[in-house]
């Protein structure tokens, strides 16, 4: 093998990926985002049929692929305010006490016009990225959820006997259609 194709083969960007290095953008709960600490990008699994055979049963590849559910940690902000953006969100989606509740959560989104509201009527989903950077902080590339809806949010623990204040955080998770890795001009990666 020549020298030439042996560089081929390497790895041109040896900086690795930094843990610390993202931004998190949800659409429909834009505080839960801005205080975002923790986020993933989620594995997936595909499924396996087997051929069987008179000696041995041959796993072949499958036709689905299972996607691993998307969490998202953040930190609890004193009045609430981000934490009730998911639990009002899943309250809308599962309406435990009426079906009004839905249409509340639905029309109480403060932050569209009348138009953009009615557009998005019963609309039980959001779209969200995942924005990873560089080591210069710079955008690297993007992680795009599509028709994403929280169906866990975390229990907020108050304990009166620590000696240092650490604040609280919640996680929400989250199943979607589907994600896309693309670069910075969204062509897929």
């Amino acid at each position: 093998m020549s020298l030439s194709k042996a560089f081929r083969n390497q790895i041109e960007n040896r900086n690795f990926l930094s843990p610390i290095g993202f931004r998190f953008v949800l659409n429909r709960a834009p505080k839960v985002a801005f205080f975002g600490n923790n986020a993933n990008i989620p594995g997936m699994t595909l499924g396996v049929a087997i051929q069987p055979t008179y000696l041995k049963d041959i796993d072949i590849p499958g036709d689905k692929i299972q996607f691993n559910d998307l969490s998202i940690r953040f930190l609890v902000d004193e009045d609430l305010e981000n934490y009730m953006e998911i639990q009002n969100w899943i309250r809308g989606i599962g309406f435990p006490e009426s079906l009004k509740e839905i249409y509340d959560w639905q029309n109480n989104n403060s932050e569209l016009n009348i138009t953009e509201r009615s557009q998005l009527q019963m609309n039980l989903y959001s779209d969200a990225t995942l924005t990873v950077l560089t080591s210069s902080n710079n955008s690297n590339f993007k992680v795009k959820f599509f028709n994403l809806f929280p169906y866990s949010l975390t229990d907020l623990q108050f304990d009166a006997t620590g000696s240092d204040v650490d604040y609280l955080t919640a996680e929400a998770t989250f199943k979607y259609t589907i994600y896309n890795i693309v670069d910075n001009k969204n062509n897929r990666l």
